[in-house]
């Protein structure tokens, strides 16, 4: 009888867990450093995939901006990607926005 107990529990709380470990995992970054020029990857299309732009992160450590290589994600249907993007604020820094899957509307 616990077995079954303790199996409803771990599945009741991985049916709230996987839904914020996905949140988590979209962050956003401010620094005061323009990101380059994005660079252009040639990426084969591939059946059944996306191709997830590649883009520049900033590493704290190295205080420069990464570049980051584009891949291949499967395709969500009723989803779409939206991509990885730095924007300019009103403070003349610049804030990032990680790429992210949403729903279609």
């Amino acid at each position: 009888m616990n077995i079954r107990r303790t199996a409803l529990a771990v599945a009741i709380a991985a049916t709230f867990a996987a839904p914020l470990a996905a949140h988590a995992a979209n962050f956003s970054v401010d620094v005061n450093v323009a990101p380059p020029a994005p660079v252009y990857e040639q990426m084969p299309a591939r059946a059944g995939y996306i191709v997830t732009p590649g883009y520049y992160r900033y590493d704290s450590d190295r205080h420069e901006h990464v570049w980051v290589k584009g891949n291949y994600q499967a395709e969500r249907h009723g989803e779409h990607y939206v991509a990885s993007a730095w924007s300019k604020k009103d403070d003349g820094g610049f804030h990032f926005n990680e790429g992210r899957w949403e729903h279609d509307k």
